[in-house]
């Protein structure tokens, strides 16, 4: 069972449910925090930690949003791309956005044009709606806290909680990417979090559900 509330919700090309669920209080609230998971689809561990998070009771200050998984279809898959064959964090319309090789190989194609995809869209319209105070986005492999805009004590925060490293540059460049677009162009507070790869959920749990408690009564 999930605690939450169904605020908005699309289907993907091939028909799945992409869901935004809110957690609030029943009072005024302080701020609002997105919370992203499976932007691509072999790195589902995002999703499962915002449903556990969801599947118990808990006090919060803030507005909680949550997209469990943004990219069902590339999940049912296994692949990192979307139906379409695109990587959603290349898809964006930053300045950097720029058109690239649309083979099948090219895992990191960003789409025919910015925000061509009905994820990128659904994301910018709840962007645009709710305007979050702070972003984060779970991915996977590389154990880091990566950040864009102004969330370096944050990133910092967030790496005491879990004791992965705080890495500013990812190390490779992402033309149209989702941290560049927020953080960068619209100065949101982005973190976007590497997960280890193939963790066990029990370990994994117990290793970022304090960021969750942390965006609910801290921030």
């Amino acid at each position: 069972m999930i605690f939450a509330d169904l605020e908005v919700k699309i289907n993907s090309k091939n028909g799945n449910e992409i869901l935004l669920l809110k957690r609030e209080p029943s009072t005024d609230y302080d701020k609002t925090v997105l919370v992203i998971g499976c932007f691509h689809g072999d790195e589902p561990d995002g999703e499962y930690l915002i449903n556990k998070y969801l599947s118990e009771r808990s006090m919060t200050k803030n507005r909680l949003l949550f997209i469990p998984c943004l990219n069902p279809d590339g999940k049912s898959n296994n692949v990192r791309t979307n139906a379409n064959g695109v990587d959603l964090n290349r898809n964006f319309p930053t300045k950097n956005w720029e058109k690239t090789d649309c083979s099948s190989e090219n895992i990191y194609y960003g789409g025919n044009a910015p925000a061509s995809e009905d994820e990128t869209r659904f994301i910018i319209y709840i962007i645009e709606k709710y305007q979050p105070d702070l972003i984060i986005t779970l991915h996977e492999p590389y154990s880091v806290v990566n950040y864009d805009g102004p969330a370096k004590e944050i990133a910092q925060k967030i790496s005491e909680i879990t004791g992965y490293k705080v890495e500013e540059s990812i190390g490779y460049p992402t033309p149209g990417s989702f941290g560049t677009y927020c953080g960068v162009e619209k100065n949101i507070p982005t973190i976007t979090l590497e997960l280890p790869e193939k963790s066990d959920k029990d370990l994994l749990w117990d290793k970022t559900k304090g960021i969750f408690d942390f965006i609910a009564n801290s921030f």
